[in-house]
């Protein structure tokens, strides 16, 4: 009664496994901040762009001064220097002198070859995290394949439970029946009653895995509403057609596991070129005026320039053997996520053979114990089966029909599983 009254308290909403899909692509949390990790690298690869394109500034600065150099020169950018600007004493000793400078200032990089390898790290890393946003859906994808299975798996556990209930209460029924008659103890009817009383807790344990797996579900889909979903269809055997797949290289996480790989090698090559010269160009326009944001005095400058740090305390030594470090050691984790994810394909495949088997033997187990089941229950109806054997096989009925239901989630389980594995 207490589940029954939650129940009503919370919504009922069907659901298929289609709509889950929809919404975990457009809501779920995971995929948002992959996304996100690739924006953060698509921004940084963008910085790269800086070793192609100019450099722009503009500035205007305004001194006052009595300094005799910055005032001779201030008059000179002016344009305003008369012969008597060269007396001595007026060049030893200056009035103040204003000046209002604009300039206009560009670096344009000619040559900057540990810059390319830079941006090429970049465009790796960019890629990289594109694809692990892929990953990331197909993982998702798959994820809800095993929720959805597992809220179809519950509700079977619930139907199962409730045959057992309604088998249980017929034995009860039958046992009152024989105890009034004089064929059955007290004890014997009893018996039944603990039978009855095991079911319930075991049906409202069922009950709250419903919950349980519509509240994954909920979390999946980034639904903060925690409603009880229902499938719309139940859980069945699914037999696609697997054959002898393979881990492929092309797979999206492996991928960019080697674009790291190559990303790691670049920033290593970076490195190394940062030992060769930098040739940039650059230039200014310059205005002069004594008042603000005026320029009668103009000028321009421009050239390029050719830079070489020869030695800066080994400091670019060091960088350059942690990077080819970084660069071994991404190598080796490519090596050994690839030999992982082929030890987690053979596994998976063994798994999926033995739930294959377990499913005939499960199966075959089922109509053998509802055979017994019935026979037993017709042998008792005629006062020829014990109570305690009846017990037995009623709930060696519920018990195989719950292995049964479970051996299908895990053989579409291992199908689903395998088929992630070996997507590209």
């Amino acid at each position: 009664m207490f589940w029954n009254s939650n129940l009503q308290a919370q919504v009922v909403v069907a659901i298929t496994k289609q709509d889950v899909l929809l919404k975990v692509s457009e809501n779920n949390t995971a995929i948002k901040i992959s996304e996100e990790e690739f924006n953060a690298a698509k921004a940084d690869f963008r910085q790269t762009n800086a070793i192609y394109l100019p450099n722009i500034t503009a500035s205007h600065t305004g001194i006052a001064t009595t300094n005799p150099l910055m005032a001779f020169g201030s008059k000179l950018n002016q344009g305003i220097l008369t012969q008597s600007d060269f007396n001595p004493a007026i060049l030893n000793e200056p009035s103040q002198v204003q000046s209002f400078a604009t300039k206009f200032e560009i670096l344009q990089p000619i040559i900057n070859v540990d810059g390319i390898y830079q941006r090429k790290a970049a465009k790796s890393t960019m890629d990289a995290m594109a694809l692990k946003t892929e990953r990331t859906t197909d993982y998702l994808a798959f994820e809800v394949e095993k929720a959805y299975m597992q809220l179809q798996l519950a509700y079977k556990g619930v139907d199962v439970l409730e045959q057992a209930m309604e088998a249980a209460s017929a034995n009860k029924t039958l046992a009152d029946n024989s105890f009034k008659q004089g064929y059955l103890q007290r004890a014997d009817v009893l018996n039944v009653e603990v039978r009855i009383t095991e079911v319930q807790n075991q049906l409202q344990m069922a009950k709250s895995n419903v919950q349980n797996a519509s509240n994954y579900l909920s979390f999946l889909m980034n639904d903060e509403h925690y409603v009880v979903y229902t499938p719309s269809d139940s859980l069945s055997l699914s037999i696609p057609s697997i054959g002898n797949q393979n881990i492929s290289e092309n797979r999206s996480d492996i991928k960019a596991l080697e674009l790291a790989t190559n990303a790691y090698e670049s920033m290593n090559k970076a490195d190394k070129m940062a030992f060769l010269p930098r040739l940039n160009a650059f230039g200014s326009y310059e205005l002069y005026d004594d008042q603000i944001f005026r320029g009668d005095s103009k000028g321009y400058l421009f050239g390029a320039q050719l830079s070489w740090d020869i030695f800066q305390g080994s400091k670019r030594f060091g960088k350059a053997q942690k990077s080819r470090a970084e660069f071994e050691k991404s190598k080796l984790e490519y090596s050994q996520y690839v030999s992982q994810t082929n030890l987690e394909l053979n596994k998976a495949k063994r798994a999926l053979l033995d739930s294959e088997n377990k499913l005939t033997l499960t199966s075959l187990a089922l109509e053998q114990s509802e055979e017994s089941f019935r026979i037993r229950t017709n042998r008792f109806k005629q006062g020829l089966e014990k109570t305690s054997d009846l017990l037995i096989a009623e709930t060696q009925v519920a018990q195989k029909r719950l292995e049964y239901y479970q051996t299908i989630f895990e053989y579409n389980y291992a199908q689903a599983y395998v088929q992630f594995l070996t997507k590209e």
